[in-house]
């Protein structure tokens, strides 16, 4: 039997893992700037982590989990999403008791089952951030202007932001009267799951991708028709924050959200360049779901954002070719002597910070010169017997051709010297 990849996994290495490494290289520095400090939480979880923070009325919950019984009996999942998780750190750890508020980021992978299309796999990988402690609209504005800083940063222009408000439980619960009110009028026009949803979770409805669905939903009611005095308020100062900071964006009633967790504040940068999965980062408040999950209540606010749809995103932009890898220095040799010195030098170089390569296929001088080109390196010298003898070598600059005379026992200084002019 052939073995391949499972479906809805692949391998990223070579030039897409450079991009990757870009993308990732960008995420820390913003997120340093934000003052965000890394966590990592494990890749499985208990399942009833899930199915009490991420709502048990979800698809995720119900059809994509990876769900599975271990040795110990005990029920498993692997991480459908990484809020939850974070949020079981956050008070497993007390981080409640440090100063506020707690601002964490992560970069991990994720695991659903469902169909793989373009920028979503079965294994994927998120980058998201959570800031603990603030019920304040600074906080839902700040976490929504990393977003806009981050795709900024990726040269990511053609997204807009929608965001919107569900309001609070009583809120929410009042709309969900409403709303289900008027989908029993629609419900013979529904498909068989949204007939479902609207019994256990009207809301969801509203998120249903089915065009038919959708050419019966309209005329819905929205929720910020139902938000009361407090939350309007709040929805209101996020805009004016975002105004502010000169954000754009477009107040969207439709966006709910695909997870149960969410109160007031909820948001998306959507994309027209990647198709059917439009949505590059989303998120939003969740102040009931550290309750949830067993603490007292403590605001949170966050957003996840697919490493895989970024990099969709950021290649549709931004046509110009990836900058080739490139190494400082190749030194070849002729001799096991000079083999010797060669690797000796290469060593020395590598511990002071300059990318060197060496030949480990024993090839001929010719073939070491074409595999100095292949992998662009911008110097390169050969080690032979005379080398050895002289205890100097030419270093040749491979783009010009020009040659330079170096002392052996001189050259990591010399080299290194040149490089930091």
């Amino acid at each position: 039997m052939e073995l391949r990849a499972l479906k809805g996994t692949k391998d990223i290495f070579g030039d897409e893992m450079r991009k990757w490494l870009q993308v990732e290289e960008i995420i820390r520095g913003l997120c340093d700037d934000f003052g965000f400090n890394q966590i990592r939480t494990p890749m499985f979880e208990y399942t009833d982590l899930f199915a009490r923070g991420v709502g048990d009325t979800t698809d995720i919950v119900n059809k994509e989990m990876y769900s599975f019984v271990d040795k110990g009996e005990n029920r498993i999942t692997l991480k459908p999403e990484s809020t939850a998780a974070v949020v079981r750190a956050f008070l497993e750890h007390n981080m409640y008791a440090d100063t506020q508020p707690t601002k964490l980021y992560y970069i991990s992978p994720t695991f659903r089952y469902e169909r793989p299309q373009a920028g979503r796999q079965r294994q994927f990988h998120q980058f998201g951030v959570e800031m603990f402690g603030s019920e304040s609209p600074t906080a839902d504005a700040e976490i929504i202007s990393i977003g806009h800083t981050l795709l900024k940063r990726l040269g990511i222009k053609k997204v807009e932001l929608h965001i919107n408000s569900l309001g609070c439980p009583d809120c929410r619960k009042r709309y969900n009267e409403t709303l289900k009110a008027f989908l029993e009028e629609k419900k013979e026009h529904l498909c068989p799951l949204c007939q479902e949803r609207m019994e256990k979770n009207p809301l969801r409805v509203l998120d249903c991708k089915n065009p038919e669905c959708q050419a019966h939903l309209q005329n819905a009611p929205t929720v910020l028709e139902t938000l009361d005095e407090e939350c309007t308020n709040h929805f209101n100062q996020v805009q004016e924050l975002l105004k502010a900071m000169d954000i754009p964006f477009v107040v969207d009633a439709g966006i709910v959200r695909g997870l149960d967790y969410y109160t007031r504040t909820v948001f998306e940068f959507v994309s027209n360049d990647i198709g059917a999965q439009g949505t590059v980062c989303g998120g939003g408040r969740y102040d009931k779901l550290v309750d949830e999950i067993g603490g007292k209540q403590v605001p949170a606010v966050g957003f996840g954002a697919g490493m895989e749809r970024l990099i969709l995103v950021r290649d549709a932009e931004n046509n110009a070719p990836l900058e080739p890898a490139t190494r400082d220095i190749f030194i070849g040799y002729r001799g096991d002597a000079a083999m010797m010195e060669a690797f000796k030098l290469v060593n020395s170089l590598r511990q002071v910070g300059i990318s060197a390569e060496i030949d480990h296929l024993q090839r001929s001088i010719k073939a070491q010169m074409k595999y100095a080109n292949k992998i662009n390196s911008r110097y390169s010298m050969i080690i032979g017997e005379s080398e050895l003898e002289e205890r100097s070598v030419r270093l040749k600059e491979m783009e010009s051709g020009n040659e330079v005379t170096i002392p052996l026992d001189q050259f990591v200084q010399v080299f290194k010297n040149m490089l930091d002019v």
